[in-house]
């Protein structure tokens, strides 16, 4: 119970994404023509646009990030390897929409099937993946399912891989397309297929060339997935990095495509102009004393990876007051709360993050106290 009473806290104060969690106003932003759309920071999750975000609609092939998620999440735990060859089935090689025309029995490997996903958005090999990693693709939307309850996706539910199918069940928020988008770009190598330009396969016989041109419009972009069906307009899970700082914006609903690019670009240059990434910390933290402990000290540390998302307004009078208590009583855990770490910035605070123990520290047993004890009487260093 101790160890759940402070992890809580905890999750709430490191700015972890969740459904409408840390939502910034968007009435300073910029015009936004699309009905629905979300901008977020990838380091902390932290949402500072929104528009629409949490209302369901039909997501058309932007479907696919979460496709490519459960792809990159077996291939990352070693249940799917990118050189594995896939045969694609008479089911696969029957979807229509957008293709790369397989043929019943062609074999192909999973990062050439990843590719084609990313890049044209091949409804044909995102089928024939799920089939690979799942046996039917009826089991690979259970998995997509169960995978956004684990996301808290409230505002989701899936019906196929592709989005090429729309029957009213088949839906998705920005804000949720947005947590998915943030859970595929944590696996960097997704960026080798999400940015790339243009390609081929079969042995160069049949070109690719990406839907996504904001690759090319936007400087730093990395992907990551356009859509359009007439039952969802146009759509993009937009991803742009410049300096180690990260944005995604998501647009449902546009009238066009390049209605689509223009909201997505401004949002993630909005986000740029007035947001930037900052160390946490500007000097190493001290080891905490503990009373009674089998270990003297322990470690202190900042939770959550260190770097805070800031207006850049505020960054250049930023202050950093650190709160620890001189000691703490044993027993000490792991992930324990043990102080505080305020930003400010001139009568601003800007946010409270919790110092937390990185190791633990057992408290002495009776036997152990009076040993010390007695070592201390006859000054033996303990």
């Amino acid at each position: 119970m101790k160890r759940l009473l402070t992890i809580i806290p905890l999750l709430l104060m490191l700015c972890r994404l969740a459904p409408g969690a840390l939502a910034a106003s968007s009435e300073a932003g910029p015009e936004i023509a699309a009905p629905s759309a979300v901008l977020i920071e990838k380091e902390t999750g932290r949402v500072l646009y929104e528009k629409g975000a949490d209302e369901p609609r039909a997501p058309a092939s932007v479907t696919k990030v979460m496709t490519l998620l459960l792809a990159a999440e077996a291939v990352d735990s070693g249940a799917l390897s990118l050189d594995e060859t896939v045969t694609a089935s008479s089911r696969a090689a029957g979807m229509g929409g957008s293709q790369v025309w397989l043929e019943q029995g062609e074999e192909m490997s999973v990062a050439e099937l990843i590719k084609c996903v990313a890049v044209v958005s091949a409804n044909d090999c995102a089928v024939a993946l799920a089939e690979h990693i799942a046996g039917s693709e009826a089991a690979f939307v259970e998995r997509m399912n169960a995978r956004a309850r684990e996301l808290g996706l409230a505002n989701t539910h899936f019906t196929n891989c592709t989005g090429l199918f729309d029957d009213g069940g088949h839906y998705t928020s920005a804000l949720d397309l947005a947590v998915m988008s943030r859970e595929l770009l944590g696996h960097e190598w997704i960026k080798e297929y999400t940015t790339i330009w243009t390609d081929s396969i079969r042995g160069g016989e049949f070109g690719l060339a990406n839907t996504n041109k904001l690759l090319r419009s936007l400087p730093g972009c990395t992907g990551l997935k356009t859509g359009w069906t007439n039952a969802a307009g146009y759509c993009v899970a937009a991803s742009c990095e410049r300096e180690g700082t990260e944005y995604i914006a998501v647009v449902m609903g546009a009238e066009s495509s390049e209605s689509r690019n223009a909201d997505a670009a401004a949002l993630i240059e909005y986000g740029f102009a007035n947001w930037a990434l900052c160390p946490a910390l500007d000097s190493a933290l001290p080891r905490l004393r503990v009373e009674l402990g089998e270990a003297d000290t322990v470690q202190t540390e900042l939770a959550g990876g260190g770097m805070v998302l800031l207006e850049r307004g505020d960054i250049q009078a930023l202050e950093r007051r650190v709160e620890l208590p001189e000691s703490v009583p044993a027993p000490v855990e792991e992930g324990d709360k043990l102080g505080t770490l305020t930003l400010t910035s001139g009568d601003k605070t800007l946010a409270q993050l919790p110092l937390t123990a990185s190791e633990s520290a057992a408290r002495l047993s009776a036997g152990g106290i009076l040993l010390r004890m007695l070592l201390g009487l006859v000054n033996v260093p303990v």
